[in-house]
């Protein structure tokens, strides 16, 4: 048997979608965007969503409207893929890396500790679509402590009076916390539309904008959406209206637009993600989760409590008591069965970049530990059960192989 890790989800609709915007004439941003953006919104639970080329580029774009640079912290949890750092390094602020818990998520302690009057944002991740403690990590925030030291060097700033919360949502279209859509938890939510995550147009990402007051999340969709196109008065599509072809240039923008092309995919598939696609998501993650509940070795990851559910990314299961040799060992064996397996994440510390600018892992005990011992299993709508008994008896063997 031959079972890849994230094969796209991609059906006649799909197909069908996309091939109306290619035969539209028209396949840059224009209304298929829009209507992904319309769409993704209501999924979302949000008043307004901003489609853009990728999730890095969505966050780069809301650094840039906090205005936030040299000389600003930006705490991010160690644990997670490079992009939530590299993104601050790339507005030029400093990445504060805090340790995890044990379920991946940020450790809300751990931000308390970590916070100086230099703190502007909190990127809080939720890992393989698992919602961050986004109630506890308030608390902190707002705490009359934190808001007396935090610095704004802007209005935008002022306005908040406190680090913003912003959730990398890469994992999680889908998932809920406290019975709402989870990017209701935080001020601003950003998704990833990878080609490997559950909704996707191969390449792009959406800001989902939830600011609370004095703030107008229809004025600042306006702003982003003219500062993803160079700052440029009309897009390309507004142009070819009626004559409409004088623009102007009013800001230091970024050209990050999504194209409609791409749009058409996540399009499709996102009217088809509430009532079949994560439905199936959860279809296999139960099942891997029934049989692996049964065994000592296995620690199974979560996916619903009373706060949260999850939006069944990813199934990063853990091997107890296991060396980070061992774990690669079983992924070993897992491939020679024809399974593709994964690691999800390398912690940012060990990584070379990260090395060199002075992180060390040792400093992130529980992240470590969860990386040492975690391996990523296929999960997607198109899996069988056939498949999920494969897999679970291949990985109980490599386990059995690798402890002997």
């Amino acid at each position: 048997m031959n079972i890849p890790f994230s094969p796209p989800y991609i059906d006649t609709d799909i197909e069908n979608e996309v091939l109306d915007s290619l035969r539209s004439g028209w396949i840059t941003t224009g209304p298929k965007v829009r209507d992904l953006e319309i769409l993704c919104a209501q999924v979302a639970g949000v008043e307004k969503a901003v489609g853009v080329n990728s999730w890095t580029s969505g966050a780069a774009l809301v650094l840039k409207w906090l205005g936030i640079g040299p000389g600003d912290e930006v705490i991010v949890p160690v644990y997670t893929y490079s992009a939530t750092a590299l993104v601050v390094l790339h507005a030029g602020a400093k990445p504060v890396m805090v340790d995890v818990l044990e379920d991946f998520t940020i450790d809300p302690a751990k931000i308390a500790a970590a916070v100086t009057p230099a703190t502007k944002a909190i990127l809080a991740v939720d890992i393989a679509g698992w919602p961050c403690n986004y109630n506890a990590i308030k608390e902190v925030i707002n705490t009359d402590e934190v808001k007396k030291q935090f610095k704004a060097s802007n209005d935008i700033q002022k306005a908040f009076g406190r680090p913003v919360l912003i959730a990398d949502a890469a994992h999680s279209l889908g998932a809920t916390y406290m019975g709402k859509p989870a990017a209701t938890a935080s001020d601003i939510t950003i998704f990833s539309l990878h080609a490997v995550k559950n909704v996707t147009t191969a390449e792009g990402g959406i800001i989902c904008l939830n600011l609370p007051a004095p703030f107008s999340n229809t004025e600042i969709y306006n702003w982003m959406r003219l500062n993803s196109l160079n700052g440029q008065t009309k897009d390309a599509f507004t142009k070819t209206q009626g004559g409409g072809w004088r623009y102007d240039i009013v800001s230091q923008g970024l050209k990050i637009n999504l194209p409609d092309v791409c749009a058409a995919i996540g399009l499709a598939q996102l009217r088809k993600y509430p009532n079949l696609l994560l439905p199936e998501r959860k279809r296999v993650f139960d099942h891997y989760a029934a049989f692996f509940s049964k065994k000592g070795w296995a620690i199974v990851p979560p996916s619903h409590d009373q706060e949260r559910s999850s939006s069944y990314h990813l199934y990063p299961i853990r091997i107890k008591d296991i060396t980070e040799d061992q774990r690669d060992a079983m992924i070993q064996k897992m491939a020679d069965a024809g399974v593709a397996v994964n690691v999800h994440f390398i912690p940012m510390p060990m990584l070379s970049l990260f090395k060199g600018l002075g992180y060390k892992i040792e400093d992130y005990p529980q992240g470590y530990k969860n990386y040492a011992h975690e391996i990523s299993l296929p999960i997607y709508p198109q899996l069988t059960n056939e498949q999920c008994i494969y897999i679970e008896e291949q990985l109980e063997k490599a386990h059995t192989e690798v402890i002997k």
